[in-house]
């Protein structure tokens, strides 16, 4: 038997109804028939052991909805949570007291300086041949457009080759990137590194087709870049019907002239901090098993996905672990990073601050991908420990989640990964659902179902239980 949750058909925009917990709740006799599964298989002799506590973890997290609701909490509490913001702050010192109720040890915040970039007002519409709006979003690290605007004929291009190709053309106009949404890390070059392309053959903007699938007119923020010393022409994201509406308009011969007005700029860098929260190893608190996502979200959103959810369900299983009395003999280190979404400087803050412990991180794992099904586990590091917490993901086959793949770590861990040599896992979900919501203001609560939450903590929590109170540690060989 391979149990998995039935996802319910209504979405919550509140507390969840009584639905969300007969769809969340794991019965009492299924956890004992997901056990007696787990014994019946084929798996390594030493992952017997830690059968009962898997158990105990996957009943708790299915229990109730406690881990949606902190999720909603946060997210409708604080909203958006850009770099430098009030609102990151005090969703900062929110989940310092939240932690210290947990029972949680050793919690406290790192501060880190963060950039603080502001949007200001902005606007984008065509003025000819007759008067529309577009639907944009300036990208994170723009700068602005006098404060008259930017009124230009656009440009539309498929590639950055199509762009030198049509590098006489680009002088003067906006450059408008229509490139189709592939994969993120094929894509999203257009968005980082669109603005100093066009502005090297003499564009005065550059607007871009958002980086996700199609979203019904919802744009995509995320940050950019300007590289060497070329003009810092403004930026901004459109909706994939936007682009595709100029392209079908510059196809038929039309002279297309789009007015841009933004406000953004920086001010200067604030006080942040990542949070921080443990579970103390009973005989090796030296050694860490390392669990976390980002706190900092875009300003468009209350930014559920990325990574309110993430944090939630790294600090759940943390919260489970101490619910259950379940003390591993390694330190289980839960960190809520800052900055991940335009600078990254919680991450090389963490690592900044405990390189002198780099090599004592036994695994590192990241909640940084969204947590709809299916969910997968990566894994990056020493075929040795890809066997060991392969083994370890047998204990979560009841619940769809054995197995690993590749693809493991994150931008948050990979500074103290890289330092440390550390194992690196991710969590991720389904990126079609992912990146539809990715960087909009349509990323909330409600597009995300308890059970999905519920599961996604359980998993972590059995991983990092086993990582942490297994004999030998990951990131040396194996003793016979």
């Amino acid at each position: 038997m391979n149990f998995r949750t039935r996802r319910t058909e209504k979405r919550f925009g509140g507390s969840p109804g009584r639905g969300a917990l007969q769809a969340c709740a794991l019965p009492l006799a299924l956890i004992l028939l997901w056990a007696a599964e787990i014994r019946a298989q084929d798996t390594a002799a030493w992952i017997e052991g830690y059968q009962a506590a898997a158990a105990r973890i996957i009943g708790e997290s299915f229990s109730g909805t406690f881990a949606w609701g902190r999720l909603a909490e946060l997210t409708d509490s604080f909203g958006s949570r850009l770099s430098g913001s009030p609102s990151l702050a005090q969703a900062a010192d929110w989940a310092l007291a939240r932690m210290k109720m947990d029972g949680l040890e050793n919690v406290h915040s790192e501060m880190v300086m963060v950039p603080r970039w502001i949007r200001g007002n902005e606007s984008a519409e065509i003025v000819q041949p007759s008067p529309s709006p577009l639907v944009m979003l300036g990208l994170g690290g723009s700068a602005a457009t006098p404060p008259e605007g930017i009124e230009a004929e656009v440009l539309l291009v498929s590639s950055f080759a199509d762009l030198m190709q049509k590098a006489e053309a680009a002088r003067g106009k906006i450059v408008v990137y229509n490139v189709p949404f592939t994969d993120y890390g094929e894509t999203v070059q257009y968005r980082i590194q669109g603005a100093s392309r066009a502005a090297r053959y003499g564009a005065v903007a550059a607007l871009v087709r958002s980086v996700g699938p199609p979203g019904l007119r919802t744009p995509h923020t995320g940050v950019m870049t300007y590289t060497g010393d070329g003009p810092k022409v403004p930026a901004a994201a459109i909706t994939v019907e936007d682009a595709e509406r100029l392209q079908r308009m510059q196809e038929r011969g039309i002279r297309v002239i789009v007015r841009l007005k933004m406000e953004s700029h920086f001010e200067p860098d604030a006080e942040s901090a990542n949070v921080v929260g443990e579970i103390r190893g009973r005989e090796n608190p030296e050694e860490i098993v390392l669990i976390g996502g980002h706190l900092d979200s875009w300003d468009v959103g209350v930014g559920a996905t990325d990574d309110a959810v993430g944090c939630v369900v790294t600090w759940e299983a943390a919260r489970l672990l101490k619910k259950l009395g379940l003390r591993p003999r390694r330190t289980v280190r839960v960190v809520l990073f800052t900055n991940e979404e335009n600078g990254s400087r919680g991450g090389v803050g963490y690592r900044d601050r405990h390189s002198d412990e780099a090599s004592l991180h036994t695994l590192a794992l990241e909640a940084d991908s969204g947590v709809f099904p299916p969910l997968k586990l990566g894994f990056t590091g020493a075929e040795a420990d890809r066997r060991r917490l392969g083994e370890i993901t047998a204990l979560l086959k009841g619940i769809g989640m054995d197995g690993l793949e590749g693809g493991g770590g994150g931008a948050d861990i990979g500074p103290i990964v890289e330092l440390g040599k550390v194992p690196a896992m991710a969590l991720s979900g389904d990126p079609l659902r992912y990146f539809t919501v990715h960087h909009t203001p349509a990323d909330t609560v409600d597009q995300i179902a308890p059970e999905e939450v519920s599961r996604a903590a359980a998993a972590i929590a059995v991983i990092v239980y086993a990582a942490a109170e297994m004999p030998d540690r990951l990131g040396r060989p194996a003793v016979p």
